[in-house]
């Protein structure tokens, strides 16, 4: 690679960096990447993914404690009757499913309003076991709580199971804050997504 061609990349290079740190290009990627679907304000189950895990100390990873508080407020809203928590376990530490059911429970959500599946590792696999757990109540509309890169890839994948997805109020909400660190982990994040998606593609998933 000729001298030329090092500086022109390290100037590209250099441009990328500072727009994605230092301006709210990410958020608008971020935000145009967004499922299309409109929001609802009624669903028959409320589907939070895995996100986060488990604390070697047995706390909920704040990722994963922020999704189950939206899930729980939401159904304290009424949006549906049904919460389920997925999230598998990491090595030496509780699944994340049981510790969010127990925190939901600890909020007063009753144990008949709560469903857990804890051995899915993947957004796939979250689907398939999820559908099987609620085929036979007869679920077919669900509102996901997921982190937002994750968002679409997961909207689709559920799709493909024949659930009827809603993303929840939140979702697609344009939020153009944050500092260079919050962007730059954006970047990371949508990056990370990105090669998620087209491997799904490509296996058929989505």
């Amino acid at each position: 690679m000729s001298l030329l061609s090092l500086r022109v990349l390290g100037g590209a290079a250099l441009v990328f960096f500072l727009l994605a740190a230092f301006t709210p290009a990410v958020n608008l990627w971020s935000f145009w990447l967004a499922p299309s679907r409109a929001a609802s304000d009624s669903a028959e189950a409320i589907v939070v993914l895995g996100g986060g895990g488990v604390t070697p100390g047995g706390m909920l990873a704040e990722r994963s404690l922020r999704q189950a508080v939206e899930a729980i407020m939401l159904y304290r809203k009424g949006i549906a009757p049904l919460v389920v928590f997925s999230g598998s376990p990491e090595a030496g530490t509780r699944d994340e499913a049981s510790t969010r059911a127990e925190l939901a429970r600890e909020c007063g959500l009753p144990s008949s309003a709560i469903l857990t599946s804890s051995t899915a590792r993947t957004t796939r696999e979250e689907a398939v076991q999820i559908q099987r757990l609620l085929s036979s109540r007869g679920v077919r509309k669900v509102m996901l709580v997921a982190d937002g890169p994750g968002m679409p890839r997961a909207v689709r994948t559920f799709e493909r199971q024949g659930f009827v997805v809603v993303p929840p109020p939140t979702s697609g909400v344009l939020e153009l804050g944050g500092g260079p660190e919050d962007r730059l982990s954006l970047v990371r994040e949508m990056a990370i997504e990105t090669v998620a998606s087209l491997y799904y593609r490509l296996a058929g998933f989505l």
